[in-house]
């Protein structure tokens, strides 16, 4: 069995979310002393222990709406009446930290062209897992984007069954038109992303918005993407459109206005 150190080591390699658990204070009788520490998974399963019984329960509860929220908790429990609530009869107090332990967000480029190598390239520098994808094999490869960490030429309505897309995805269709647009998006609107990009003109957008609605795809769900997408910077070169892309991603991301700083 893995020690919790070797498992928060093994988080680095895999992107898995955990929320590592950890009693910070302890008076009187208590289950645990302080340190000790108890890591959870998403689908349930945890190393170590903070206590055991409803106490560890009760963390475990805590512990997973921290991985949903990403929000730390500071837990504080007595231990002396459960006909009040509480989750023992020790006689002590105890003090627990909750850590989520998220993976850097993953940022998907479809569309391997000028922009989206610049996205690619400017997406790494900025903290993100980047993946691409392009249905042209030849251009989908390290020599031609070198800042992903995964490949997939595949068409674009082939992703869901490649990727495990969560709320920490981030969509950025690059891609080379319309066609290629309404022919592979309805998939992604079904995805649980924070972010559903789509590069172009709002001519471009409004021709691909008839083909889907021409093919059902409810309103509701077309209204997820942004397009054009971007801030407004009078961007030109695929480097300047890559700092407006990104700009939008960060302003979702982080829940800003994108308002002037000065204004």
């Amino acid at each position: 069995m893995h020690s919790i150190f070797q498992a928060l080591a093994e988080l680095e390699q895999t992107h898995e979310p955990a929320a590592l658990c950890t009693v910070v204070k302890s008076e009187g009788s208590t289950p645990r002393h302080v340190g000790s520490k108890m890591l959870v998974y998403a689908d349930g399963r945890f190393i170590g222990t903070v206590g055991g019984g409803d106490l560890e329960h009760r963390v475990i509860d805590e512990a997973w709406m921290a991985l949903t929220d990403g929000e730390t908790r500071h837990l504080h429990y007595n231990m002396a009446d459960p006909t009040r609530g509480d989750p023992g009869v020790c006689g002590g107090q105890v003090e627990v930290f909750v850590e989520p332990i998220l993976p850097p967000p993953l940022l998907i480029v479809v569309g391997a062209g000028h922009v989206g190598k610049a996205v690619a390239h400017l997406a790494k520098w900025l903290g993100f897992r980047v993946a691409v994808s392009d249905d042209r094999k030849e251009f989908c490869t390290p020599e031609v984007i070198p800042d992903a960490e995964a490949y997939y030429p595949v068409t674009m309505d082939q992703l869901p069954a490649q990727i495990r897309f969560d709320k920490r995805t981030f969509l950025v269709l690059t891609t080379r038109g319309s066609g290629v647009d309404s022919a592979g998006i309805a998939p992604l609107l079904d995805s649980p992303a924070a972010y559903i990009g789509v590069i172009g003109s709002r001519r471009r957008w409004a021709t691909t918005v008839k083909a889907l609605k021409k093919k059902g795809i409810a309103q509701e769900k077309i209204a997820r993407v942004h397009s054009p997408m971007g801030l407004e910077l009078q961007a030109e070169t695929p480097e300047e459109i890559a700092v407006s892309i990104m700009a939008e991603v960060l302003m979702v991301r982080d829940k800003g206005t994108g308002k002037r700083m000065s204004g």
